[in-house]
């Protein structure tokens, strides 16, 4: 009985773990695009398409989706305005498919 619990315990600890995880992945993902749209402005150094893509692929898709939202920001790209959507969607099966 105490193993389980234990157990129990544990696999909540990791859900929480996961849960920071992706708050933080989100924050910095929404920041970046933010940062990538205030260097198109400023006419600096550009983040790479590849780089904001891959934010969004190690779960940072929300904070993506929400940047093009909010700083109007690559939402005229196919690439990101419906690769990012698509990729919440596989995202969010792959967990329910875990969690199964």
């Amino acid at each position: 009985m105490n193993v389980l619990i234990d157990i129990n315990k544990y696999l909540l600890y990791i859900d929480y773990t996961i849960i920071i995880y992706l708050i933080f992945i989100n924050i910095i993902t929404f920041i970046v695009f933010g940062l990538d749209k205030y260097y198109s402005i400023k006419k600096k150094n550009r983040i790479s398409e590849n780089n904001l893509f891959k934010l969004s692929l190690i779960g940072g898709t929300i904070g993506g989706i929400c940047a093009m939202n909010i700083f109007h920001h690559k939402t005229m790209k196919k690439k990101f305005y419906l690769g990012l959507p698509i990729i919440l969607i596989l995202q969010i099966i792959t967990i329910y498919l875990i969690k199964k």
